[in-house]
C-alpha cells in the first residue's frame, strides 16, 4: 500500500495533466482515479470534493511555475537580463509539447465566475507574477511603472502564444520590453 504523501502526489499529477490538458469541467473524478490508480475512496479521503482538488492543483502549479521561472531569471548576471530572461523562460515554455497557456487564466475563464475560491487563487498568482516582476524592474533601477508594462507584455504573450500556438510571442514581447527598459 502507498504512503498517503504517495497517493497524494499521484492524485495531484493526475489532475494536473488531465486539468491543464483538457480544462477542469471536462474531468471528473473518476477519471483522475484511473488515471493516479488511487482508489476512488482514498481520493475522497484526501480531497473531499472536486473543488478541494482544483485548489490544491492551482496551489501547487503556482508554486511551482514560479520557482522554476525564478530559478531561470535569476541566473543572469544583471538585474535587466533577468527582466529579459522572463521572456526567454516565457519562449521555452511555449515550445513545449503540452503548453495550453495559462493554468489560472484557463481555470478563471472556466470557473471564475462560479468558484470565488478559483477566482481568488488565479488573481493572487497574477498578483504574485507581477510582485516578481516589479521586484526585477527594481533591482535594475527602473521605475516602479515599468512593472506593469513588463507584465502586461508578459501576459499578453501567454495568451497569444496558447491561442496561436507558437512561441514566437515571447520574443516580440522581449523586444518591446528591451525597449522600455531602455527608455526608462
Amino acid at each position: 500500500m502507498s504512503s498517503p504523501e504517495t497517493a497524494e502526489l499521484r492524485i495531484l499529477d493526475a489532475a494536473e495533466a488531465l486539468f491543464y490538458g483538457r480544462g477542469i469541467q471536462a474531468v471528473g473524478m473518476d477519471e483522475i482515479r484511473s488515471a493516479s490508480g488511487v482508489s476512488l475512496k482514498r481520493l475522497y479521503q484526501l480531497f473531499p470534493s472536486k473543488g478541494d482538488l482544483v485548489q490544491a492543483y492551482l496551489r501547487r502549479r503556482d508554486i511551482r511555475w514560479r520557482q522554476r521561472l525564478a530559478a531561470y531569471a535569476e541566473t543572469r548576471s544583471t538585474p535587466e537580463e533577468s527582466v529579459l530572461a522572463v521572456f526567454d523562460w516565457l519562449h521555452e515554455w511555449f515550445g513545449e509539447p503540452d503548453f495550453r497557456g495559462c493554468a489560472f487564466g484557463n481555470s478563471f475563464g472556466e470557473l471564475g465566475a462560479t468558484s470565488p475560491a478559483v477566482a481568488e487563487t488565479a488573481r493572487a498568482h497574477k498578483e504574485a507574477f507581477f510582485r516578481y516582476l516589479a521586484d526585477l524592474t527594481a533591482a535594475a533601477g527602473k521605475p516602479a511603472s515599468l512593472a506593469g508594462h513588463v507584465a502586461l507584455l508578459a501576459e499578453g504573450a501567454i495568451a497569444t502564444a496558447a491561442i496561436t500556438g507558437s512561441a514566437e510571442p515571447a520574443h516580440r514581447a522581449k523586444e518591446a520590453v528591451r525597449l522600455l527598459l531602455a527608455a526608462a
